[in-house]
């Protein structure tokens, strides 16, 4: 019988991994050039800019545990949530580029983030070195069960002002969101969480009438009846939720979705990061990491790091055109 992790499972992992990381031998390199014959030289910590149980966290959990065996030593996930992932990003930046330290990035804290933010709080992807890219989540606008709200037309025709929730300032979650209602002519109050987790437990708990969330962090609360969703972002209607139009199907022009990658300091040798990348291939080709992506209704988008910073490039040019266009600002309520 195959295993994939449940929340709880990449939990524990994670704890016993941090066990490890505090009685394994040796340690980071505190400055000065990489031995990258020693590489890994004790524990290499994952960060997590997101509040641990949310989309983030789970998929830096499973990948680290994919991971470990290869990479021949222990990959504690640590969470350090605020701004988007912004500070726990700059603060993996500013580490050693030995390969110790690693970050989990959200496409939005460089395609979006920088709209929402000062140019001195914005993160830069040029500094830093990334790995490889991991997969593509797509969004998913859910009503509260208080809301009376059952579609989308529902709200565009409620005559009034809604509160609605998204997973930060400058993250794919308000993008999309922000443009829906921009296009739609509704009109709200935008609070913004930390992550996805709490942006969905405002939802159940009718503090805001609506939130966009990832759709497998989503999914368990749509299919226990505790939210409703209303559209999906996806170009098409998602396979997980046939029943659900997408907001291009409805007439609406929002093309966001959200993509994750692993980085690490700028300058880490090429060793170091050739066999950071092999230890994530092979992590991707285990039946327990593709059927944690099947799970979570995450799309594999394994890709170079350098493709990666293509693309992510590409779609932080779309995504100010889109705002410039409409004449949305993400950094207030709106």
């Amino acid at each position: 019988m195959k295993y994939f992790p449940t929340r709880r499972a990449v939990l524990g992992t994670a704890s016993a991994f941090t066990l490890l990381a505090l009685t394994a031998c040796g340690g980071n390199v505190a400055g000065g050039a990489a031995n990258t014959s020693k590489y890994p030289n004790g524990p290499v910590t994952l960060t997590v800019g997101q509040a641990a149980g949310g989309s983030t966290d789970l998929i830096a959990r499973a990948l680290a545990e994919g991971a470990t065996e290869s990479l021949g030593a222990p990959m504690p996930v640590v969470n350090k949530p605020g701004a988007n992932g912004a500070l726990a990003t700059k603060e993996v930046a500013g580490k050693p580029a030995d390969g110790q330290e690693l970050v989990l990035l959200n496409a939005s804290l460089i395609t979006i983030t920088p709209l929402a933010v000062s140019a001195d709080e914005a993160v830069n992807i040029d500094d830093l070195d990334v790995i490889a890219g991991l997969s593509q989540d797509d969004y998913v606008l859910v009503a509260s069960t208080d809301s009376g709200f059952k579609s989308f037309k529902d709200v565009t025709g409620a005559g009034r002002s809604v509160t609605f929730g998204t997973t930060g300032v400058g993250t794919g979650s308000q993008l999309a969101q922000t443009v829906l209602f921009k296009q739609a002519n509704v009109t709200g109050t935008d609070i913004p969480f930390d992550s996805g987790k709490p942006a969905l437990t405002a939802v159940m708990g009718n503090q805001v009438e609506l939130a966009t969330i990832q759709l497998g962090e989503a999914m368990p609360q749509i299919e226990a009846g505790k939210v409703t969703p209303l559209l999906v972002f996806s170009e098409e209607r998602n396979s997980f939720l046939p029943d659900v139009p997408s907001a291009k199907e409805a007439g609406y022009d929002v093309p966001v979705a959200q993509y994750r990658a692993v980085a690490a300091p700028k300058g880490t040798p090429q060793e170091v990061k050739d066999k950071l990348l092999a230890s994530f291939q092979e992590a991707f080709k285990t039946d327990t990491y593709k059927e944690f992506n099947e799970k979570n209704m995450l799309t594999p988008k394994e890709i170079t790091g350098e493709e990666v910073v293509a693309e992510w490039k590409g779609y932080a040019a779309k995504y100010k055109e889109l705002v410039e266009k409409h004449g949305i600002s993400l950094s207030g309520n709106k």
